[in-house]
């Protein structure tokens, strides 16, 4: 990870690449303005480098105060395996300490969380909009 650097900051920021890395790891994506949006109104963002060229990221909303939520964490797969989504979360978490912080994990990749110290809800429930896709893909019963 030598010329793996990390920003806190959407400036500068090609969203059209955010959505290229959604698309090649297979995770939900939405158009690039939807997307530029999204990242702009989280009050968490952590965008990982190598080089010039984006190679994963991470954003959580907050209520700023005790809550918050991680969502589309994602690491392009050429560079999956070598810290650097443990990094991401980890800078997550450092910024959003002392907060109470939820995510759902894409199927299959529950111990990677599980390895940076998230627990498996009992009680958690979702209201999705695209519920039957949600539900082949394994999200939810």
């Amino acid at each position: 990870m030598k010329n793996i650097t990390f920003m806190h900051s959407c400036n500068g920021i090609r969203f059209s690449e955010v959505v290229d890395i959604l698309k090649t790891v297979g995770m939900r994506y939405h158009p690039v303005e939807m997307e530029e949006k999204a990242f702009n109104n989280s009050s968490c963002v952590v965008f990982a480098f190598d080089g010039n060229r984006l190679i994963g990221f991470a954003r959580a909303i907050s209520d700023g105060v005790y809550q918050a939520a991680l969502y589309d964490m994602a690491v392009h797969p050429d560079y999956q395996g070598k810290g650097i989504g443990k990094t991401i979360v980890e800078r997550v978490k450092e910024k959003l300490s002392g907060f109470n912080i939820v995510l759902y994990a894409s199927p299959g990749k529950e111990d990677f969380y599980r390895r940076l110290g998230f627990s498996k809800m009992l009680t958690g429930m979702a209201l999705f909009q695209d519920a039957v896709a949600k539900k082949e893909k394994g999200f939810i019963e």
